[in-house]
């Protein structure tokens, strides 16, 4: 009996000493969880400061643009965890060997949502612009609930309700985007041209896509792609709160006519005839309202004159708009066609070199990285020729097609598609600041609509083009055919450039100040490139012919008006002169 209670006793202190270090054991995790955690709280706390910074500096903190580059982050950021939520349960999932016809469909589907955006959403936008931070807010709470309704279709695989919300979430998307776009110079600090303030918020839209990207991933291998979509309904829903949070000077107020009126000169009233024009101040009446195209009763959002005078500025983009566009369009087919005419010539063999999971592994990485480098090169420029940008990016596209058909290998093939993705960013960026600075406000979001639509019909061409020659043609041939129609639109833009530079130098000023004469003798003043005329300060009476907005088509048209008396809510502090 003794030994058994000394065995017992031996046991019960070795059960209390094992105890003891559990016990000891698990408070030491408990502390180094507890380190951990506060270690990782200050490192997110570093990084969120870090982050608060780049965001806003150089003024953006003041004017709004650092709360818009961290909107559209949470709104990137969104866009990729629905896309890889649904990737394996809807129409995104296409294994590189699926056969050509579905994916062509696929290439049809993508431009459903911009033939909704160009016609539709843009206008809508226009005429809602002293409304543009609850627009903004709307599309986003709109994807949060559509993502909502998406999860619970996920684990039946309901096609009626995925497809059509998913398409829903993809036209949002787009008009966020646009609407984004047409605010940009009311956000814009003075120390930043709009190339580098796009550049700034592609960049940081770039990271926070590639981090949702990889977190949808991990979460939809873990939960499920249903849980994710709720945690996105979650994120959306935040975002579109932050947007309403937006400063005010963002809401453009609505031009009444009442406000567009100006005050009537002080000088004696004349009739209007042919030899007395009306100078671009001339008050409102049928006189003016019925006028041609050509004249001033065109040239303001004023009277019912206004409809009009919107279509045409909408599809009147003016040559500088008009060249970056032509080479945007180029830029875009070449980048369309190199995506699956590489891709099926990965698929058939025809790159040696390399496994093909590997070379699709090193072209995807070359088009993900030739697209953050455009976006980070054009944060740091300080070039205020974005047509100069344009152009430079068509003709680097034009010269590696060019040399990657001459010596056709593998790693000339990366370093096309890695080129092409630089230009496509890179030239999109420019574009977007030409459309902010030289279309007016009225139409703004409108014509971004149609940029948009027509860049990605022409990114579509592209693919269908790339699908088509993957079948008969090999590397160089069917890049052959491609740099010869950029070099082609290459050379025509840089010769419509040239002609319409020395058209406007013709038409400026000679030395003694007099206006050079046109050949049917009347004199004209020449503006900086994009203005239709030169439009007189606050401080001067208005003088010489009618301002015509229409009357030279090389010129950008442009709206004129009297500034609005500043209200308290539309002021915004260190502003660019954009």
């Amino acid at each position: 009996m003794g030994n058994a209670g000394n065995r017992l006793r031996r046991a019960t202190r070795a059960t209390a000493d094992a105890s003891q270090r559990v016990g000891r054991s698990v408070a030491h995790a408990g502390r180094k969880i507890g380190q951990g955690s506060r270690s990782l709280g200050r490192a997110t706390r570093r990084l969120g400061q870090a982050t608060r910074r780049l965001t806003h500096a150089q003024g953006a903190g003041r004017t709004g643009l650092g709360r818009l580059i961290e909107l559209t982050s949470t709104h990137s950021a969104g866009d990729a965890l629905v896309t890889v939520a649904l990737a394996g349960a809807l129409f995104f999932k296409l294994p590189v060997g699926q056969a050509r016809g579905q994916v062509a469909l696929y290439l049809l589907i993508t431009m459903i949502p911009f033939t909704v955006v160009a016609p539709f959403v843009g206008p809508v936008l226009d005429r809602f612009r002293s409304g543009r931070r609850y627009v903004m807010a709307g599309t986003l709470f709109a994807r949060g609930l559509l993502c909502w309704g998406m999860a619970a279709a996920i684990r039946p695989s309901d096609a009626l309700t995925l497809f059509p919300a998913a398409l829903a979430v993809l036209v949002l998307s787009k008009a966020y985007n646009v609407s984004r776009a047409a605010i940009m110079p009311s956000v814009l600090p003075a120390d930043i041209t709009l190339v580098a303030a796009n550049a700034r918020v592609a960049l940081f839209a770039l990271v926070a896509a590639g981090a949702g990207a990889g977190v949808s991933t991990g979460l939809t291998a873990w939960l499920g792609a249903d849980w994710v979509l709720r945690a996105t309904t979650a994120l959306f829903l935040v975002g579109g709160v932050a947007a309403v949070r937006l400063p005010r000077h963002i809401d453009s107020p609505d031009l009444d006519d009442a406000d567009l009126a100006p005050e009537a000169p002080d000088v004696p009233e004349a009739p209007n005839t042919p030899d007395s024009p009306d100078g671009p101040y001339a008050p409102d009446g049928p006189a003016g309202a019925d006028r041609g195209p050509g004249e001033h009763g065109q040239g303001g959002p004023q009277g019912r004159t206004r409809p009009r005078l919107l279509r045409r500025e909408l599809l009147q983009f003016g040559p500088v708009v008009g060249e970056s566009m032509w080479a945007n369009t180029a830029i875009r087919v070449q980048a369309g066609f190199l995506v699956f005419f590489l891709l099926f010539l990965v698929q058939d063999g025809n790159i040696p070199g390399l496994a093909p999971h590997i070379t699709l592994g090193l072209l995807a990485v070359a088009a993900g990285g030739g697209g953050f480098l455009g976006a980070a090169v054009a944060s740091w420029t300080r070039s205020r020729s974005p047509q100069i940008i344009v152009l430079g990016t068509l003709a680097l596209a034009t010269v590696a097609t060019v040399a990657t058909a001459v010596f056709f290998t593998l790693w000339t093939a990366v370093l096309v598609a890695l080129v092409a993705a630089f230009a496509q960013g890179l030239g999109k960026l420019a574009l977007d600041a030409i459309v902010q600075r030289e279309i007016a406000e009225e139409v703004r979001s409108s014509t971004f609509g149609v940029t948009e639509a027509l860049l990605q019909i022409a990114w579509v061409f592209g693919g269908l083009v790339g699908l088509v020659m993957s079948l008969s043609a090999h590397g160089p041939a069917g890049l052959a055919v491609v740099s010869a129609g950029l070099a082609a639109t290459f050379v025509w833009l840089l010769l419509r450039r040239r002609s319409r530079l020395a058209a406007v130098a013709r038409r400026a000023p000679e030395p003694g100040g007099t206006p050079s004469a046109e050949p049917d003798g009347e004199a004209t003043t020449a503006g900086h490139e994009g203005d239709g005329a030169t439009i007189p300060q606050d401080d001067e009476t208005p003088q010489g012919p009618a301002w015509t907005p229409h009357q030279d088509p090389d010129v950008t048209p442009v709206i004129p008006r009297d500034p609005l008396r500043p209200r308290r809510d539309d002021t915004k502090p260190l502003t660019n002169p954009y």
